[in-house]
């Protein structure tokens, strides 16, 4: 099942046998098997009943509280693991071996910048009239370098001319009626298309966070993202190679295949801040679990993998490089 996301406002979740229960106004709501659960999300105000916490914990199952509107609040996890040897690797390559922070750097800017042009390449053949060879040119202009530079923050300069470069062709990319896109807009999203994207990678930092936890790693201490109280570094670097592939992927899919529509979202008169109705976040979700469990051949495995298996595949090749047990990191890029 993957993922469990709990919606209902005052919902009460608690644990009977073996089993998950949600309800609301002593209505059973939701019961699922935890066998079957990777992770929890909860979006809202909710009751957790401490037997269910111990439980989680015990099968080291992570539970994140969002906002309604997906801003992340906080998460339960299990105790890192007892793999010290990762984390000393992961510490040092921050502290002593810089060149292996430059390299892992590298590869984040690289599959993030390709995974892009590689969607706007798609995006122009399957319509010409798309004006996107300039936006296709820039990209490749930051792509380019990427190898010769060994300054993180001038990778940092590169990865940002390029999502530049990536969302200001974006909006040829929505082919709904009623939809726009001018630029990235946040804390709070002002438009549908600036919510969806926000929403998806909060979803998608809490499962990158999940996957290197799992691997071992230290999640608050990254390379391409600098170090901040409380803020996950690791995973926000980790996550970049993905934003591409499964955020953006779906948040297309999800407006010009019409499975969100303009009377899905509503704006808050003061802030104008964008949400979306109850219904239009249970499709959401819904598209996003679809997304994770979707299948393709893995560049480096040489085998089929879901997404949601291919965040601890990368935080494991990840942790291979960081330890020198292979030569270099590989970065996801699909094609």
């Amino acid at each position: 099942m993957g993922t469990v996301y709990i919606t209902q406002e005052d919902s009460f979740i608690g644990k009977i046998d073996e089993r998950l229960h949600v309800k609301h106004e002593k209505t059973l709501i939701l019961d699922v098997p935890l066998i079957k659960i990777e992770g929890v999300v909860i979006m809202g105000r909710a009751t957790v009943s401490p037997a269910l916490l111990m439980e989680l914990l015990d099968r080291k199952i992570p539970l994140t509280f969002l906002t309604r509107t997906g801003k992340y609040l906080g998460s339960l996890e299990p105790p890192l693991t007892k793999n010290i040897f990762i984390r000393s690797a992961q510490w040092a390559a921050a502290r002593e071996d810089k060149s292996k922070a430059v390299h892992v750097v590298r590869g984040f800017v690289r599959g993030k910048l390709k995974n892009y042009r590689v969607a706007l390449l798609r995006a122009q053949r399957e319509h010409p009239d798309t004006q996107l060879e300039a936006a296709i040119t820039k990209l490749d202009n930051a792509i380019d370098p990427i190898q010769r530079t060994e300054s993180i923050d001038s990778l940092r300069g590169l990865e940002g001319a390029g999502s530049a470069a990536y969302f200001g062709s974006f909006n040829s990319l929505i082919r709904a009626e009623g939809f726009s896109f001018k630029n990235r807009n946040r804390r709070p999203p002002t438009d549908p298309v600036n919510f969806l994207l926000s929403f998806g990678y909060s979803l998608l930092a809490h499962d990158i966070q999940s996957a290197i936890n799992i691997v071992g790693f230290d999640p608050y201490l990254g390379y391409l993202h600098t170090e901040r109280y409380g803020r996950p570094s690791l995973a926000l670097d980790l996550m970049e190679e993905f934003r591409p592939l499964v955020v953006d992927a779906m948040v297309l899919s999800a407006l010009n295949r019409k499975h969100l529509v303009v009377g899905d979202f509503t704006t808050e008169p003061l802030s104008n801040a964008v949400s979306l109705s109850n219904e239009g976040r249970k499709t959401f979700l819904r598209l996003y679990e679809q997304k994770k469990q979707s299948k393709f051949k893995h560049p480096v495995l040489q085998k089929q993998c879901t997404y949601q298996e291919a965040f601890e595949i990368q935080a494991r090749l990840l942790g291979k490089y960081l330890m020198s047990e292979t030569d270099k990191y590989p970065p996801l890029i699909l094609k």
